[in-house]
């Protein structure tokens, strides 16, 4: 398993919650990891750095996806993208140094491809390269 693996289970996990606020986030983990192959304890330490530092920060970094996504409020956004957008820019503003914003935006990118609809990676690229610019 590798970071991406953990982003994955990391983008479940928020999805879910995002979705069924009754829920709580260790079962909302609990059930994404019973659907996927076991993650290395190093994996598994960074996707709960993932789903913690979200949920944590979750207004400074809607704050931020606000400030640059125009019309597209978030509450309007498919839940799959404004979840890959949270995550990215949690590891944007909140991240270990040996990740670049240009690593943080391809892996953004190819979450949105494997879990977004046709639209979802660039619309994905276009508002973190915004957040990146400013």
């Amino acid at each position: 398993m590798s970071r991406r693996q953990a982003r994955c289970v990391a983008l479940q996990t928020l999805f879910q919650l995002d979705l069924n606020s009754i829920l709580n986030k260790e079962n909302a983990i609990d059930g994404v990891l019973g659907l996927t192959k076991v993650l290395k304890e190093r994996d598994f330490l960074y996707m709960h750095n993932l789903v913690d530092g979200t949920i944590d920060n979750k207004a400074y970094i809607d704050s931020k996806i606000g400030a640059v996504s125009g019309d597209w409020h978030l509450d309007r956004m498919p839940a799959v993208d404004r979840n890959i957008l949270r995550i990215a820019v949690y590891e944007l503003e909140f991240g270990s140094a040996d990740l670049t914003p240009k690593i943080i935006i391809n892996e953004a990118v190819e979450l949105a491809k494997q879990f977004g609809t046709d639209d979802s990676s660039r619309f994905i690229n276009g508002v973190l390269g915004s957040i990146v610019r400013k």
